[in-house]
């Protein structure tokens, strides 16, 4: 999928997966379900980071899918409630979520680079810098990485703020 192409458009599952992912798969699993042999790249860290194609990021914990990023411009898109979580302004996307939250009575939580999250749907915007612009890049987190506070003041940062 490039720029210019019509986005992939994947599911929210509220703290279980998003699009074909499921929490819990292994880094095989991850792969069969993107469709392809494996990643582009493993890179090292606090976590075991593989980057597919079409900009989706899989992070694990203790071997089994923990966490998906998705890229602001070329991952599939993720919709709440109608509104696009991915490739967004993002000032918009926090209000959105804030008045979501009101609205659903989901639980908010900020991370310490000021990251929105609504931690009972397992879903973190961070932002990307394209161009001139920042524009929305969501996260998918396993519930027990949002509830524990170690993990969500260490949530992957490659690349995803500024």
């Amino acid at each position: 999928m490039g720029v210019n192409a019509e986005r992939e458009c994947w599911e929210l599952r509220s703290g279980a997966g998003v699009g074909p992912l499921q929490f819990g798969m292994s880094p095989t699993e991850v792969a069969q379900a993107l469709l392809v042999p494996g990643p582009q790249e493993r890179v090292g860290g606090p976590y075991v980071q593989e980057d597919f194609p079409d900009g989706v990021k899989a992070f694990y914990d203790a071997g089994t899918l923990a966490c998906v990023a998705l890229d602001a411009v070329i991952g599939p898109q993720v919709f709440l409630s109608g509104f696009p979580l991915a490739g967004s302004d993002p000032e918009q996307v926090q209000q959105f979520l804030l008045d979501h939250a009101a609205e659903h009575g989901n639980c908010l939580l900020y991370t310490p680079d000021d990251s929105l999250s609504l931690a009972d749907l397992g879903v973190l915007l961070r932002s990307q810098q394209v161009g001139a612009t920042r524009l929305t890049r969501p996260l998918f987190v396993k519930e027990e990485w949002l509830e524990s506070h170690y993990f969500r003041d260490h949530l992957p940062l490659e690349g995803c703020s500024g």
